[in-house]
């Protein structure tokens, strides 16, 4: 009884921290990936880099194709989307 005692601070400590630190950072990065897997052709995102551009295509391997200008486009690995700005009105028929 007394060595549970001794570990019950331990206990204690480590259950703050999943609440705290380890169990939002894993809903964080679950929204993440279903904001990366819901890209579409015409999504209006924002990279990690800052960069502003519209999706003009996704690609199969991990990647999207941005449009930063008219005529400017540039690979991008689709972990490294950080915000959707304004979504595509999904294609009736």
């Amino acid at each position: 009884m007394e060595q549970l005692g001794q570990f019950l601070p331990l206990i204690l400590i480590f259950a703050i921290m999943y609440f705290l630190l380890i169990r939002p950072q894993q809903k964080k990065v679950k929204e993440h990936q279903s904001m990366v897997d819901a890209l579409r052709k015409g999504d209006r995102v924002v990279t990690q880099g800052g960069l502003i551009g519209k999706v003009a295509k996704v690609k199969e391997d991990n990647e999207v194709e941005v449009e930063l200008a008219e005529g400017v486009k540039v690979r991008v690995v689709k972990s490294t989307i950080a915000q959707v700005l304004s979504k595509t009105e999904p294609a009736n028929g």
